[in-house]
């Protein structure tokens, strides 16, 4: 008794696995019984029956010399030459040892012989070893040459009670055979079941090695049973570490996550299963959010209640929510934008001519010029800016068609680098492979030029932005993404990075970390990409530059596709 992790006491007991004899075992018996036979019989007729023949006595001595030579040959054919006994094999043997007893009954007296039960004995051993016809034939090979001894040798031994033994040979090879049989067929069961049974466990380990799942099961005592590959990435340890060895593993899971460590606790102690609970978990490289499941299943009294964990990688599909949550606010912000766009652009249209009129009579002197010069600005300046509304409101891809994305991201950069932000300081460096894919060329040219601008005014006319253009790899992408022939594009920069106050809210529609900025220009980008069924990603650090990573299908979604 000892008192575990989980402060209960536990007893280990032995594990018990029952013996089951093969083949090579019953012919190893086989050969010491008969050696053992002909040394019994030999000894005794040489010290106890001295006024036995001599014939008897050359008889016994050969049959006690065969027995040693066709043994020693049996033991250097299976165990020294490793040879599996084939049915010519299993037949010699089957006949040599109902001669050798046919012997030793003549020896013995014929139908007095104490030593005619060793017939029986025989044919049942065979019944082990070869088919029941095989038995049948053996048995009646023992009946003639028994028989045939006593009408050459006893022949004032004839009865019916010869014949009976006859019977009850063959009696005894039915029902032998028979039972055997049934033990064929029962052990070809029970090895077909344990082959399915291999060939499960087989595919399940495969199964629980390769999934992206992480699996642990936690023995009553606290100890590790098991851990999958998953599970060892996702709480950062080596399995290796625990099992087998006496050492808390839920010390490791209260460090990585007590939430976890609490859920698995209860489930020992209370038997309560959770299913998709939240639970954070901090490693030293990251932290992030695990969808936990336990079960709890009692192995014995003494161990107590064992615990399995299943737990996944939730950090994706809660950024997933995310982009879906903040793709639905764009949405309902474009809607509005759209309807209060044409509701304002008509009557600052009329104010701006009115005060052009006005600016113009005669009567007007040089203050009421430069007022109207200034609310003309002012107007242009608002219709700029009613016309980014109508954009963000506008963005649907048109026109899809199969088209070169590098080719695209060359035509953009081409006029970011003319533009007044692109001065001698900045450098825009491509890094692009030919890269196909399914989509409108009008409003991947506005992603590309809108990422790519706002870098180069990120960098605030000094450093370098690398735009990459390629085949995503699938492992790139978030968990809970799946995308057709990813592709990727990546704008990154050597800028002072995004503030922490406003990353998270950077696609947001009006959200700028630049005085004159609208707010409209990465909203559109990510209406843009979410209209090609792709997402965005952003990674940015104070003072360490940001990355923008756009993953697209190359091959267009359905609009029924889900």
């Amino acid at each position: 008794m000892n008192r575990d992790a989980w402060g209960e006491h536990t007893a280990e007991k032995p594990a018990y696995r029952p013996a089951i004899p093969k083949a090579a075992d019953i012919y190893r018996w086989i050969y010491v019984s008969r050696l053992s036979l002909a040394l019994v019989v030999f000894v005794a007729a040489s010290v106890y029956f001295k006024g036995l023949p001599s014939a008897i006595l050359v008889l016994l001595s050969v049959a006690a010399v065969l027995t040693v030579l066709v043994s020693a040959a049996s033991v250097w054919y299976t165990d020294i030459l490793k040879r599996s006994p084939g049915t010519t094999f299993r037949y010699v043997q089957a006949i040599f040892d109902t001669m050798l007893v046919t012997a030793v009954v003549h020896a013995t007296g014929g139908t007095e012989s104490t030593f005619l039960s060793l017939y029986i004995l025989v044919v049942a051993v065979t019944a082990l070893l070869l088919p029941v016809y095989s038995v049948l034939l053996l048995t009646l090979f023992a009946a003639i040459l028994y028989m045939a001894d006593v009408v050459l040798s006893y022949p004032e031994q004839l009865s019916l009670a010869v014949l009976f033994q006859g019977v009850v040979f063959i009696g005894v090879a039915l029902v032998a055979g028979w039972l055997t049989s049934r033990v064929r067929v029962a052990h070809a069961e029970k090895e077909e079941l344990e082959r399915q049974v291999h060939r499960l466990r087989l595919e399940a380990g495969d199964i629980l090695h390769h999934i992206r799942t992480g699996i642990v099961t936690i023995d009553g005592s606290g100890r590790l049973i098991y851990a999958n590959p998953a599970a060892e990435d996702l709480l950062d340890f080596r399995a290796a570490h625990y099992i087998d060895i006496d050492r808390s593993f839920g010390d490791l899971v209260e460090q990585r996550s007590p939430r976890m460590w609490e859920l698995v606790r209860r489930t020992h102690r209370e038997g309560q299963p959770f299913q998709g609970v939240e639970a954070p978990v901090k490693t030293p490289a990251r932290e992030f959010e695990l969808g936990v499941t336990t079960t709890g299943f009692a192995i014995d009294d003494a161990e107590g209640r064992s615990v399995t964990a299943i737990f996944t990688d939730i950090s994706g599909k809660k950024a997933m929510e995310q982009l879906k949550m903040r793709n639905e606010r764009l949405e309902a912000v474009a809607a509005l934008s759209a309807s209060l766009a044409h509701e304002i652009k008509n009557p600052l249209a009329s104010i701006r001519s009115s005060v052009e009129q006005l600016a113009e009579s005669v009567r007007s002197g040089d203050d009421e010029k430069l007022l109207a010069g200034l609310v003309v600005r002012e107007s242009d300046r608002l219709s700029r800016l009613l016309n980014e509304f109508l954009d963000f409101s506008r963005v649907r891809v048109t026109r899809r068609r199969r088209l070169d994305l590098e080719s695209v991201v060359r035509a953009a950069v081409g006029i970011v680098r003319k533009h007044p932000a692109c001065v001698d300081g900045m450098t825009v460096r491509l890094e692009t492979k030919p890269v196909e894919l399914e989509g409108d060329e009008d409003l991947l040219h506005r992603v590309v030029f809108n990422l790519v601008l706002n870098a180069v005014q990120a960098c605030q006319g000094r450093g370098t932005v690398t735009v990459e253009v390629r085949e995503a790899a699938y492992h790139e992408l978030p968990r809970g993404v799946s995308l057709e022939s990813p592709v990727l594009l990546r704008v990154s920069d050597d800028g002072p990075g995004i503030p922490e106050a406003i990353i998270d809210r950077l696609f947001e529609p009006f959200v700028t970390g630049r005085t004159e900025g609208s707010g409209l220009g990465l909203a559109i980008v990510q209406r843009a990409v979410e209209a090609h069924s792709g997402i965005i990603l952003i990674d940015s650090e104070a003072g360490g530059g940001t990355r923008l990573t756009v993953l697209l299908p190359a091959t267009a979604v359905s609009e029924g596709a889900t």
